[in-house]
């Protein structure tokens, strides 16, 4: 019989520290399957890449190519 357990937690040390709420139930020596997914970064909307992004530095003798250039090269 399985019983799913949800929660998240940071990776410290390799290890995955279980939530004071889940450790009665999650005794040491307790059988149990794990599944991790990773959560993506949140991609910074400050910074320098990302000042970049929304105005880029055009350079003089440098030409801008559109997409359909860039699948050409």
């Amino acid at each position: 019989m399985l019983n799913a357990v949800e929660f998240k937690a940071k990776i410290k040390q390799g290890i995955i520290e279980i939530p004071e709420e889940y450790q009665q139930e999650l005794r040491e020596d307790s059988e149990v399957q794990v599944i991790v997914i990773k959560q993506n970064k949140k991609i910074s909307t400050t910074g320098i890449i990302a000042q970049l992004t929304q105005k880029p530095v055009a350079v003089q003798g440098i030409r801008q190519l559109n997409r359909e250039e860039i699948h050409q090269l």
